[in-house]
């Protein structure tokens, strides 16, 4: 039975994790290292937890936004590979900046990265990533253009380049509700994207990082709307993915979504604490760890993450992986 299961997690330290399946059959990954960029590379989902990391890119001591890097995304775009990370000058939020690095080559493990710079956004902030829609290309990030009435909300502008933005920033959701308030700040963070008959639903961190409460909200558009429409985005009525103090799992967010080996199921990466804080002290930079679970979806068409497993449950492997 072992055999056909696996045990989370993935890895023990693993923030914020970024997981894809490329059409070259490999699965890719990269976590929040803070002075490096590192990627993981495997033909199978699991296998990615024994994969061999390469440190594709450690920025110069002195250099521009070399401190603090975080959330690192692989995107390939028009058939280049670009990275999407958040990094500072050392002076922290007001310095803290999405940068763009760029695959000079087709191997993202062994080809150079070229720095592209950090995106023009109209605020400082974090956690970028790209939405293609109907031809166009499309940035969200976390934005702190409202602090210290909240610490961050996700905003949107359209790109000209996978490193440049053109036209406003439009503010799409920001932490108004109670539970996006949690551990003493008020966040919306860590934007990602599923697609499903005719909808976009975009999927938000809420809450300090370091509070149990931390979670996933969904936010919903058509298809066919304008993505920086902020009135055409629906928010769902509390999280969607929250901690599960039964199973020993607190604080799951920031995730990425993936696939199975045959594509037949949806898999969402998180990373996660085996404590509550109320019995050890958190803060930014504490290690979570990197789990990964298959989700499904609801009568209404909406994603149905269920809740987080304890690292002791065994989950059945990706379809295709045995």
């Amino acid at each position: 039975m072992s055999q056909q299961t696996f045990l989370n997690p993935m890895l023990a330290r693993g923030a914020d994790p970024w997981v894809i399946k490329h059409t070259d059959g490999f699965y890719y990954m990269s976590v929040t290292l803070r002075d490096r960029i590192d990627l993981w590379r495997s033909p199978t989902l699991t296998g990615l937890a024994n994969a061999k990391p390469t440190t594709i890119w450690t920025p110069e001591p002195d250099g521009p936004y070399s401190h603090r890097l975080w959330a690192p995304e692989l995107h390939f775009i028009d058939g280049s590979w670009y990275i999407y990370y958040t990094a500072d000058d050392g002076a922290g939020d007001a310095t803290r900046r999405v940068c763009v690095l760029q695959l000079v080559g087709d191997d993202p493990l062994q080809d150079p990265w070229i720095f592209k710079g950090a995106i023009n956004t109209e605020f400082s902030g974090l956690d970028g990533t790209v939405l293609e829609h109907h031809g166009e290309w499309y940035f969200f990030y976390a934005g702190y253009g409202h602090f210290p009435d909240y610490g961050s909300a996700i905003y949107a502008a359209r790109m000209s380049n996978p490193w440049t933005l053109t036209g406003p920033n439009v503010l799409i959701t920001a932490p108004v509700e109670p539970w996006e308030k949690q551990g003493g700040m008020a966040i919306n963070e860590g934007p990602v994207f599923l697609r499903r008959n005719g909808r976009i639903f975009l999927v938000f961190s809420a809450s300090a990082t370091w509070s149990d409460d931390y979670c996933l909200g969904l936010a919903t558009i058509q298809d066919s709307e304008d993505l920086l429409d902020a009135s055409a985005w629906t928010k769902h009525d509390g999280p969607v993915f929250a901690q599960n103090p039964g199973q020993g799992v607190y604080a799951p967010g920031h995730n990425s979504f993936t696939v199975s080996p045959d594509g037949s199921e949806d898999w969402i990466a998180y990373h996660a604490y085996s404590y509550s804080e109320s019995e050890q002290e958190r803060s930014v930079g504490t290690p979570r760890s990197m789990r990964i679970q298959r989700f499904g979806w609801k009568e209404d068409g909406t994603p149905d993450f269920g809740v987080p497993l304890s690292t002791e449950v065994r989950i059945p492997l990706p379809a295709g992986e045995e």
